[in-house]
């Protein structure tokens, strides 16, 4: 069993890839910005001792040597998950909000683990199809996303609104990885998840309706009677749930032949009004509170995709979207849906 810092530990992914490593054995180390948050983890699994999971302070991911004393640990690690970055849009300036962190955060862990942390073998980090996707050429029908295509968008593009940020951010992270590991030469290899859409149960310690990961707000809204008059768009019609995306995080450090690859991790098409259909067939008082209208799949066809490599390298049997709705109704119930 292998010794695993993991950064972020109190996200929406970061907490279920946890739980997918205190499943399989591992002892953990994960980064929290505040002991609160590090409470509340403890509160979520309150029958793992200190031996198998433990934290450390980061409170500003952006600081270029925010993880210089994180890496280090008696016993030594010998993974590093980096989960920690930011997903959101509530953004005043692109650059200081959503690329800088992204890119000191990632380019500052890896400079941390060559400096200070000799027996760090593998480093798994969470990056997105937001870096493979090129949004500027729409839906693309025909064209077959995989792990070789790189999102072309520039810093430029990237200051314009949000959305462009968001999507920039996790690409020149990701790069800035790849091109760290080319240049440095370090001890360890990498290995990157770009997941799209991740919906899934919550931790109900871990957030409220406030601050639900930014996919699953529309279950939230859906439940709450939001979308009544009609279903808003899906945005990224391809997805993923969050505990086959945990899996793969941790298969990717355990397994040989996922050194120095991207994964594609999906489970495939979904559209928003999938996702109202399947709630209302869990929740069917909710007729008349959920529109009958919108949200549909784009009828003038939509791009293909390859995860042949999720599943043949990290053997993920992907789960349906039904059986998410209805894993994922009740746990935000419980905060209040």
């Amino acid at each position: 069993m292998a010794r695993v810092l993991l950064t972020g530990g109190s996200g929406f992914i970061a907490v279920h890839v946890l739980e997918s490593l205190l499943n399989q054995g591992h002892s953990v180390v994960t980064s929290v910005r505040s002991e609160k948050k590090a409470q509340m983890i403890r509160d979520t699994f309150p029958n793992v001792g200190k031996e198998k999971l433990d934290f450390v302070l980061v409170d500003d991911i952006a600081r270029p040597d925010a993880f210089d004393e994180a890496v280090k640990a008696d016993p030594p690690f010998e993974w590093v998950i980096h989960t920690a970055s930011p997903f959101h849009f509530n953004v005043t300036d692109t650059k200081k909000d959503l690329l800088d962190p992204a890119i000191i955060g990632t380019t500052g862990i890896l400079k941390a683990i060559k400096k200070n942390a000799p027996s760090v073998k593998r480093v798994v980090i969470t990056s997105s199809f937001a870096a493979i996707f090129s949004a500027k050429n729409g839906n693309r029908q025909g064209y077959t996303y995989s792990e070789k295509d790189w999102n072309p968008i520039t810093e430029e593009e990237a200051i314009q609104d949000p959305p462009s940020g968001y999507r920039a951010s996790k690409t020149f992270a990701e790069a800035a990885a790849w091109d760290f590991l080319e240049k440095e030469k370090p001890n360890f290899t990498l290995t990157v998840m770009n997941p799209p859409m991740v919906f899934g149960p919550i931790h109900p310690k871990l957030q409220t309706l406030d601050t639900l990961n930014t996919s699953n707000q529309r279950i939230r809204d859906m439940l709450l009677g939001n979308m009544s008059d009609e279903i808003s768009p899906s945005g990224i019609n391809v997805w993923v749930d969050v505990r086959d995306l945990a899996l793969a995080h941790v298969r990717a450090a355990e397994r040989d032949e996922a050194q120095g690859k991207r994964f594609f991790v999906t489970a495939g098409y979904y559209s928003n009004r999938e996702i109202a259909d399947d709630i209302l067939k869990e929740v069917p008082q909710l007729k008349g509170k959920v529109a009958e209208k919108g949200g549909e799949f784009p009828d003038d066809g939509y791009f293909e995709f390859d995860n042949s490599r999720t599943k043949k390298i990290l053997g993920i049997e992907f789960r349906s979207l039904e059986d998410m709705i209805k894993d994922t109704i009740p746990t935000i119930r419980a905060v209040g849906a």
